[in-house]
């Protein structure tokens, strides 16, 4: 697979990486990545994966752009405003860089579409705040042998995982929180999804590129407020009803 003079300058800052070379660059050219979610999470994710040349973004989300969104959704801007999520976001990531492949799916992910909606990807990001939602994807990357990359956040603070195999999500998360919170519910403070996507987007990275070591079966919790983060180790729940 061969780049074009103008991929070549666009990705130079990776071509000199010894983790990413032209090898790796390849290999993100070749790959594609399901978002699911173009909220908090999702949008600064996709806009990093863009800008490091993955070569197709399917990007998974049934709602229009409201003005609450600005707040911290940083792909989309005032004009964008009731459009589908999804349309606005192909527009930006396209205008961001034209090498990239956008898949545009106005679609609820649910038991019942993620297989289809998966489909063919090489890596999931998950960026919902909806436990139905997360579980349907966690299910279907599991069953399609397909690495999870799940980010989570609220108030100040976010975490990031790697699921692939087992432990599974739902290893984590066993049944939906009687006191489940969403952003709507509780707020967060406007950086703290540009942290976690950025993470999120990181380790889809690596997972491609098969550099470093990626977040697989530990958990990274990071705590804007006391400016720290720590990471725990994930086990098996042998009762999972996914992955047991």
């Amino acid at each position: 697979m061969s780049f074009s003079d103008d991929e070549i300058e666009r990705y130079a800052r990776h071509l000199v990486l010894a983790e990413i070379g032209g090898p790796g660059q390849q290999r993100l050219k070749a790959a594609r990545v399901g978002v699911v979610g173009m909220g908090g999470v999702g949008a600064p994710a996709a806009l990093y994966l863009a800008a490091a040349g993955v070569g197709t973004l399917r990007l998974i989300d049934h709602d229009d752009v409201a003005l609450s969104n600005l707040q911290r959704q940083i792909i989309f801007a005032r004009t964008d405003i009731g459009r589908a999520k999804v349309e606005a976001a192909e527009a930006r990531l396209t205008a961001l860089n034209s090498h990239v492949e956008i898949e545009a799916a106005p679609e609820r992910l649910t038991p019942d579409t993620a297989a289809w909606l998966l489909d063919g990807c090489d890596v999931v990001i998950d960026g919902t705040d909806d436990f139905h939602t997360r579980f349907a994807a966690n299910a279907a990357c599991v069953a399609a042998g397909v690495p999870l990359v799940s980010g989570a956040l609220g108030r100040w603070s976010g975490q990031v995982g790697v699921f692939r195999g087992r432990p599974c999500y739902r290893c984590l998360i066993s049944d939906v929180p009687p006191d489940a919170e969403t952003c709507a519910r509780v707020g967060v403070v406007s950086p703290v999804p540009g942290v976690v996507g950025s993470m999120a987007a990181l380790e889809a990275i690596k997972l491609i590129t098969s550099a470093g070591e990626p977040l697989e079966s530990r958990l990274l919790l990071y705590d804007g407020l006391a400016g720290t983060a720590r990471t725990v180790r994930l086990a098996a729940d042998p009762a999972c009803p996914v992955c047991a």
